[in-house]
């Protein structure tokens, strides 16, 4: 058989991870780093600039956000945390999983004092787990797509 370059790879069986690729590539990827509203004590002073805030409410905010991050075309996931004892771990596996063009770490994580040391850890993992990712920040539960589109837009 003659190799051309239209046949010269068809007898080459595709890896998953070479569909998985392509798979991405169609869609800007997103994920979205943030504490699970459910561990969060609103009534904490140090949670004071979010005044009527409710897990429920952060719940839904997120929730929505990630839906029109897919409705603008992005392929946008969530990534809750604790406060520490897992984060590390549960953002590095999730950046191992999939490669992210884009990821949101939210104002729960960043702008809340004694969330100063998470801050930290969860920078540098997405540091190191997922270096070509443009990084961005939300003020809170329903602004993650401004984020997102200031910093990563939909081709």
């Amino acid at each position: 058989m003659k190799v051309t370059p239209s046949n010269s790879f068809q007898n080459f069986p595709k890896s998953s991870t070479t569909t998985q690729r392509n798979t991405m590539t169609s869609k800007k990827s997103v994920l979205s780093v943030g504490l699970q509203p459910q561990l969060i004590n609103f009534a904490d002073p140090a949670y004071a600039a979010f005044p009527g805030m409710t897990a429920e409410k952060v719940q839904g905010g997120l929730d929505k956000d990630i839906a029109a991050l897919n409705a603008l075309g992005y392929d946008a996931k969530l990534c809750l945390t604790d406060f520490g004892e897992t984060a590390e771990d549960v953002i590095r596996l999730t950046l191992q999983k999939t490669r992210y063009d884009c990821v949101v770490i939210g104002a729960g994580v960043r702008t809340i004092g004694k969330n100063f040391l998470l801050f930290e850890k969860v920078l540098n993992v997405v540091h190191e787990h997922a270096p070509q990712a443009r990084i961005c920040f939300n003020t809170g539960p329903f602004d993650t797509a401004q984020a997102v589109q200031r910093w990563c837009p939909v081709a």
